[in-house]
């Protein structure tokens, strides 16, 4: 590329990053012209993630997802979660080497992964910097674009399955737990006092609030270990955040009281990892790889697409609204933190981020990981065909990994038993994380050359 054109590149990046921040800005400006609060930005968060999540992946993947492109999703999948695992590494030698605090593991590991890539990658094509990428024939710009988002999304759903999974466990690795053979006596013997009207909610920017399907109640003081791997200890009975606790279970009772400790936790464990919006890409890759139902929601009706006009056209404009709103609510988080923070501090506590800290993290995420994703992409494109000959994909699988914390840190935070202090600390360190954000143009214009040269 020329330097003219590595210029205009550069600045196009510049162009699609500060757009991305000004729609969080507004998210700002409607919280403090009291428009939006905590309380609405709860709800909108919930129905981002129950009805607009789910249909945006039902649309995006159920239109790109086919079975001569399913290897594609397959490399992705693969590429998840190995970031995923590098990235807990890393906050695993942070946290038990370094010493830093073990929140930072899940900053380390779940970046943005859903409405700030789609909303960068749509001011991209914006910009027309992503034209050198079409492949070969007669595809068009946008259906690229719409290529690289359904990548995205993929990529998004395994974060998601993970977040609430892992992440409360990690959070919580520091707070042993203690023997409490008074709440199993209760359980087994006097099951009937669990109430299956409570619920435990989590909501974050990305939207992916999470209710377990397991008991319940008296459940969490037996069974809500907060190590991240099993034990045969039975949990503290030090009750978690105000948000409430887990939906009743399922499970009849008179069988979950006779599992063992380990094995209630891994029944735990492994339904934490399903939610709506892996619901939504499950449903999207059916009707992506059964020819009939792909020809149904995404042919013109001409051709049989049966659902195309109506179901479909629904479905994408529904999903459509998930894209923006997460930022806002994003914006709208972060002032509120920011005040309560400046409020905190005038009352003599200092709260400002820990240098440390914050540069390690900051690290990480945006020098780091778009170094290391760049070249791992890079080789495998030009020196292999593992990786298949789309531009787009290798362009999408460079920025993957990198860019800010997610904002579900604060949710997670929030029902680990943090204090205001932690909260306010980490919502500072966020804080930072975005406003520096424009500087993934520079991982943007890296990503742009790499996926080129590939080629």
């Amino acid at each position: 590329m020329a330097p003219t054109g590595l210029l205009e590149s550069f600045l196009a990046a510049i162009q699609a990053s500060l757009s991305v921040l000004l729609v969080m800005f507004y998210g700002g400006v409607a919280a403090h012209f009291q428009i939006l609060d905590a309380g609405s930005t709860k709800a909108i968060s919930k129905i981002c993630v129950r009805m607009f999540l789910p249909a945006l992946l039902i649309t995006k993947i159920g239109s790109e997802l086919e079975v001569d492109s399913a290897d594609r999703y397959g490399i992705i999948l693969l590429w998840a979660l190995i970031c995923h695992l590098v990235s807990f590494l890393m906050g695993i030698v942070a946290h038990l080497f370094l010493g830093m605090p073990d929140w930072t593991t899940v900053a380390l590991m779940f970046n943005n992964t859903t409405s700030y890539p789609l909303l960068l990658i749509g001011a991209l094509d914006e910009t027309g910097i992503l034209e050198s990428l079409i492949g070969d024939g007669d595809e068009t710009t946008g259906q690229a674009i719409e290529r690289a988002k359904s990548y995205f999304l993929v990529f998004a759903t395994v974060s998601s399955c993970l977040t609430f999974a892992v992440g409360p466990r990690l959070i919580d690795s520091e707070n042993a737990p203690e023997e409490d053979e008074e709440s199993e006596d209760e359980l087994q013997h006097g099951g009937d006092s669990l109430h299956s009207s409570d619920s435990y909610t989590v909501v974050d920017d990305e939207a992916h609030e999470r209710s377990t399907l397991l008991p319940a109640a008296r459940f969490e003081n037996l069974v809500r270990d907060s190590s991240f791997f099993p034990s045969t200890r039975k949990p503290s009975t030090t009750p978690h955040s105000s948000s409430g606790r887990r939906r009743a279970s399922i499970v009849p009772k008179k069988h979950w009281v006779h599992l063992g400790v380990r094995a209630k936790w891994w029944l735990l464990f492994i339904s934490d990892f399903f939610n709506a919006p892996l619901l939504g890409a499950i449903i999207g890759a059916i009707i992506g790889l059964t020819p009939a139902l792909h020809r149904a929601f995404f042919y013109d009706a001409a051709d049989g697409g049966i659902f195309t006009a109506w179901l479909t056209a629904s479905l994408k404009n529904i999903g459509g609204l998930f894209v923006p709103l997460p930022v806002v609510v994003a914006g709208v988080s972060l002032y509120t933190s920011y005040q309560q923070g400046r409020q905190g501090s005038q009352g003599g506590s200092n709260t400002f981020p820990k240098v440390t800290v914050t540069f390690f993290i900051l690290f990480i995420r945006f020098i780091v990981w778009p170094a290391l994703s760049i070249a791992v992409i890079y080789a495998l494109a030009s020196r292999t065909g593992v990786l298949g000959d789309d531009p787009m994909l290798w362009f999408a699988m460079m920025l993957m990994p990198t860019g800010p914390p997610a904002m579900k840190l604060i949710a997670l935070v929030q029902v680990s038993n943090a204090d205001e202090a932690e909260e306010q600390y980490i919502a500072k360190v966020l804080s930072i994380s975005y406003l520096i954000s424009p500087i993934l143009s520079i991982t943007v214009v890296g990503s742009l050359i790499a996926s080129q040269a590939s080629r």
